[in-house]
């Protein structure tokens, strides 16, 4: 059989682009390929031009205007281009080196850079972002540090060169990372190396804010002790119920529990509290699985999958047998609709736990994994997923199509899990157990697959624990619910997406 010249050339210029992955090379320079390679990949959507010279590996099944490659390669391409063009004289601005410290990843329509080669203008990218160089001086070297390869102020110095609009703007960010620092001889180096007298008594007010103030007295002590007269200040606008002990210095549990308290009343104020007073169990039992058909093959939808309503009742009714058919055995969508069959019978089975009074949180706390082996199980059986994948929470990195959130880090998902339902069982309040425990399930995005649904049956599981029935999410209506949760992730703005789930009781 001859082989296709064609096909023969793309391999080879397939094998050129896995050779540079292969490095870890994400932003691939004109230099790095042969004209015709670089062409040939381009041409079959394998690479993506960023502009004039450079490129990122996208896959060839994106659709026109999808944003998914970039945001998931922006932070790893901005490190390379910047290293390149300004021979790593640079870091991020203050601001912008916060937001990486306390690991969050969202990218920024426009990344600050500071250089003593700055050009002071815009080098504009793709889908709106850009990045504006700075011609400025850099701190010293003992004030900056490298967060996967990001040239950026070590987190001291990014605390105390920050704006104070900083504070104002994005107190949900500065608190968190105010939250980091375990002793004040951190802060003080820097704020001592720079005679930094109303620099000392911002942060002085905003370790208090917090309830840091062990870390207050002694900044203003170190002050003193150099004759510095300190005017405490609070740069903060708003006051805080929720304080930091020195251990809790985890930055991504620290910044759920702001985001949720800072959310609280967004949800409170925008869902209605019209529910149900008495509870028949039975009743909502079988008012919630007359429902399961339109649930499945709206949930199924939202995530792509390409189901029937017949498949469905076929599933439901036991009729469906993937052991008759090696091509069914084999199809994911098929696969995907036994899965939620079945981990819709588990969710069947806490809400009743939860009518009957028990603590919602504890319920979805000692539940969830038996959630997700039964969502999937019928796909590892199928060959479909590999049996690793059901062990529990992801071991990689994760990107949600089209979104600039970028989830965090397995390490991250850990520590944030177990927080999540100490919040949730503390929440007195059904409608943020609704909303926010559906929100933030799926920031944090804890496995490789399945968050969406996984997210759709918590907010279902906290519905019956407030009284409200449950509620299906249209696939017509997946645009706006995607970019509810977006405004929730990117903006912390939950508004939206409390009065979206709220439309839809």
């Amino acid at each position: 059989m001859s082989i296709n010249p064609i096909s023969q050339k793309l391999a080879h210029s397939l094998g050129q682009l896995k050779q540079l992955q292969d490095q870890g090379i994400v932003a691939l320079q004109s230099k790095m390929l042969e004209r015709s390679d670089r062409e040939r990949l381009s041409k079959h959507g394998f690479i993506r031009e960023i502009m004039r010279g450079w490129y990122i590996p996208s896959s060839p099944d994106e659709q026109a205007g999808d944003s998914t490659s970039w945001y998931a390669s922006f932070w790893d391409f901005c490190a390379a281009y910047l290293d390149e063009r300004l021979k790593q004289n640079w870091c991020l601005s203050p601001e912008q080196s916060i937001q990486l410290h306390i690991g969050d990843k969202t990218v920024p329509p426009q990344l600050l850079v500071r250089s003593s080669k700055g050009r002071n203008k815009p080098t504009s990218f793709i889908h709106n972002t850009s990045v504006f160089d700075i011609r400025s001086t850099l701190p010293k070297p003992n004030q900056l540090t490298i967060v996967d390869s990001l040239r950026v102020y070590s987190l001291a110095a990014a605390i105390v060169h920050c704006s104070k609009n900083t504070f104002v703007d994005r107190p949900i960010q500065m608190r968190t990372a105010l939250s980091m620092i375990t002793d004040a001889s951190e802060v003080l180096v820097v704020l001592l190396e720079g005679g930094h007298v109303t620099l000392a008594g911002r942060l002085t007010g905003a370790f208090r804010n917090i309830g840091r103030d062990l870390i207050a007295d002694n900044i203003l002590k170190g002050m003193d002790a150099v004759d510095y007269k300190v005017k405490e200040v609070d740069p903060f606008e708003d006051k805080t119920t929720i304080t930091f002990g020195r251990r809790e210095v985890s930055p991504y549990v620290n910044r759920m529990r702001l985001m949720w308290h800072a959310m609280r009343d967004g949800v409170i104020e925008n869902f209605p509290t019209v529910r149900v007073d008495s509870i028949d169990v039975d009743d909502y039992l079988a008012e919630v699985e007359d429902k399961f058909v339109s649930d499945a093959y709206h949930s199924l939808s939202i995530e792509g999958y390409r189901v029937t309503y017949d498949l469905i009742e076929h599933v439901r009714s036991g009729d469906w047998n993937p052991e008759q058919s090696d091509e069914s055995k084999k199809h994911l969508d098929a696969m995907a609709a036994k899965g939620y069959w079945d981990a819709f019978q588990q969710v069947m089975l806490a809400v009743e736990r939860v009518l009957h009074g028990e603590n919602c949180g504890e319920v979805f706390e000692a539940v969830h994994g038996d959630w997700y082996l039964a969502l999937f199980g019928p796909s590892v059986a199928a060959g479909i997923v590999k049996q690793s994948d059901l062990a529990g929470y992801r071991t990689g990195p994760v990107f949600i199509r089209k979104s600039m959130h970028t989830p965090p880090s397995r390490e991250a998902v850990r520590d944030m899990m177990p927080a999540l339902f100490d919040l949730l069982i503390a929440e007195e309040n059904p409608a943020v157990r609704v909303i926010l425990g559906h929100f933030i399930f799926v920031y944090i995005h804890p496995y490789f697959d399945g968050n969406g649904r996984m997210g759709r049956f918590i907010m279902n599981l906290m519905m019956a624990s407030g009284g409200f029935s449950w509620t299906v999410v249209p696939v017509e209506r997946r645009e706006e619910y995607m970019q509810a949760l977006e405004a929730a992730s990117v903006k912390e703005n939950i508004v939206p997406f409390t009065r979206f789930i709220a439309s839809l009781l």
